[in-house]
């Protein structure tokens, strides 16, 4: 299995770090900034033998190295800066995802694609479009972040075992995300029942501001610990045929009312990537809010120019 990460900044050395300790495949790292890639790709191999793995890693800053790769996950992209949101990146990394898609396309046609550059959504959709793959072979990786988020920020509150908590995001990958408490459980109750109303209401808005939280408080750049943990599981899913249910950027043709676009729900994935778009039974309430988040996204793809 060969698994090729394109950006060597921390999110994608950390994520070759990751897929490497697991031994998911033989690794490529690949940055436009010559000697990057290579140099962290030489220190993560004298990792080796401390760590006592015998992984696969090289560095480049050749793109072709990606030739014939089976997953390749795309990080390149300028990082979101304090006080910056994520559609204020739109315009300046739509050009960097659509190049780096194109040569995705020419050289691993029949790779699964995971996109990680923000604004996720939108880039995710300006992927499947540039490489003209299967939408189940392109999907973003922004839920399964948020949804770790939400658990770590509900295990706070309640004091409980982060195993305990089953979490449920939808919509996009920022602040237009959806924290579902109706389908949040901690060992089968609903959170709803464990939290009163403001309580809850004070958890999601944490969840949904917790990424600007982290750039705020890093002073430069944005996170990486947990981007590279989710980018990893997702591989993990993947080479390993899981068949587990997560939350991730898809195109919808018609599943939750919503065309043409790619947004954050419930997926099950395996080795041919995308298996089953989940359809949550959402109330009028939460389709509301979930279609008022898709036009909100489709006004901004409008406003890419390239």
């Amino acid at each position: 299995m060969k698994i090729s990460i394109i950006g060597a900044g921390n999110v994608g050395s950390l994520s070759a770090l990751r897929i490497a300790q697991e031994q998911l495949g033989e690794v490529i790292l690949v940055d436009i900034v010559k000697g990057l890639a290579k140099g962290k790709a030489f220190d993560l191999e004298d990792s080796r033998s401390i760590l006592r793995l015998n992984y696969n890693i090289k560095g480049s800053d050749d793109i072709s190295a990606i030739a014939d790769s089976d997953i390749v996950v795309i990080t390149a992209g300028l990082p979101r800066k304090p006080g910056m949101t994520r559609e204020d990146l739109l315009n300046k990394n739509s050009q960097i995802l659509r190049q780096t898609a194109q040569a995705v396309k020419k050289l691993s046609p029949g790779a699964i694609l995971i996109v990680v550059t923000n604004p996720l959504d939108l880039m995710t959709r300006l992927a499947l479009e540039a490489t003209g793959f299967k939408k189940e072979k392109v999907f973003g990786m922004g839920l399964t972040l948020d949804t770790s988020r939400f658990v770590s920020l509900i295990a706070g509150e309640l004091n409980l075992a982060i195993g305990d908590i089953e979490a449920m995001v939808i919509g996009s990958h920022g602040e237009g995300m959806l924290p579902l408490a109706r389908f949040t459980n901690i060992k089968g109750v609903a959170l709803e029942e464990l939290l009163n109303k403001e309580r809850v209401d004070i958890l999601i808005q944490k969840t949904v501001g917790r990424g600007a939280e982290v750039v705020s408080l890093l002073g430069s750049g944005s996170a990486y610990f947990a981007p590279s943990a989710a980018i990893a599981e997702l591989v993990r899913v993947i080479v390993r045929d899981e068949k587990r249910t997560l939350g991730v950027s898809t195109y919808l043709n018609g599943e939750y009312g919503i065309r043409d676009l790619c947004i954050g729900v419930p997926c099950r994935l395996g080795k041919s990537g995308i298996e089953q778009i989940i359809e949550l039974d959402l109330n009028e309430q939460e389709k509301d809010a979930l279609l008022s988040c898709a036009a909100r996204l489709r006004e901004q793809c409008k406003a890419i120019k390239i």
